[in-house]
């Protein structure tokens, strides 16, 4: 029971995450990928530090930098890029790879045995996801098929080493070290690669605090959360909720059409996420 109530908390997640596209398009000056994200991690990590008011010490500092780049800096990097060069629905669905990475990252950190069921849920994942986005124009750039297969390794990486070494701290703590890290290491590759942002309107900064206090700050205290309970092939196929809430945010507050594919698609995932929940009270 209590294993349900953590998947259900870390899948929260993955849900509010899918709502980034619809506030991104819609609050948010276009073309500055780079410094959205800088500005998504840097203030809400500086904010929660001070709530915790505490310092990583020794090893950590190392650590929670080479964290803070895994699941922030490199990964959403690699994201945009992706986003740039690939459709939309090519880039999700390649990064829809990240579960069946996790499992063979568990596997070599933990020897955890590769269990049918998760390598089911992650292949039924990636399909889903193709089903919900992609289009059959379509197109593969090779750059960005690899942005987006780094991302996913990425993320991957992250999502395991943070299981893996159990800071010794809060999710909370955790969650400040972590976008704080990744927004500095942010901050100079937005500076030199991208032009100032304009004088910011009240839009504006109402999609940087609903990005920074609750798609970051509050999102990833559940997920570090969820990772520090759970094993990570259990955590990450939660992410195919991004997708689907993207998908059903477009269609129910943006007028989108649903067809019959993407609604073979919702199935699927939801399908696959029940699978996964299933998969943990049984083991």
């Amino acid at each position: 029971m209590a294993e349900r109530a953590d998947l259900a908390l870390t899948a929260l997640a993955p849900a509010i995450w899918g709502s980034t596209y619809l506030v991104t398009t819609e609050l948010l000056p276009p073309g500055y990928p780079l410094t959205v994200s800088l500005l998504r991690a840097l203030p809400a990590g500086l904010l929660l530090l001070l709530l915790v008011r505490q310092l990583p010490t020794g090893l950590w500092w190392n650590r929670v930098f080479l964290l803070g780049a895994l699941n922030f800096s490199i990964f959403w990097a690699l994201l945009f890029v992706a986003a740039y060069r690939l459709p939309g629905g090519v880039a999700a669905t390649v990064g829809a790879v990240q579960p069946l990475i996790v499992i063979g990252l568990e596997r070599l950190f933990f020897n955890a045995p590769i269990r049918r069921v998760s390598v089911i849920v992650g292949l039924a994942g990636v399909a889903g996801v193709a089903l919900l986005v992609m289009t059959p124009k379509a197109g593969l750039d090779p750059i960005g098929v690899a942005a987006g297969l780094g991302g996913a390794v990425s993320m991957a990486c992250g999502t395991v080493l943070t299981r893996y070494w159990r800071p010794p701290v809060s999710a909370l703590t955790v969650t400040a070290w972590q976008l704080t890290a990744g927004g500095l290491l942010l901050l100079p590759v937005a500076l030199l690669l991208e032009p100032s942002l304009p004088m910011p309107s009240l839009k504006n900064l109402a999609g940087f605090a609903y990005l920074g206090l609750i798609g970051a700050a509050l999102t990833y205290i559940l997920w570090f959360r969820g990772i520090g309970t759970l094993r990570p092939s259990l955590v990450a196929p939660l992410g195919f909720l991004s997708p689907l809430m993207a998908v059903l945010l477009g269609w129910g507050v943006l007028g989108q059409s649903l067809t019959p594919a993407q609604l073979g698609g919702v199935a699927i995932v939801l399908g696959s996420v029940w699978l996964n929940q299933r998969a943990a009270q049984k083991a």
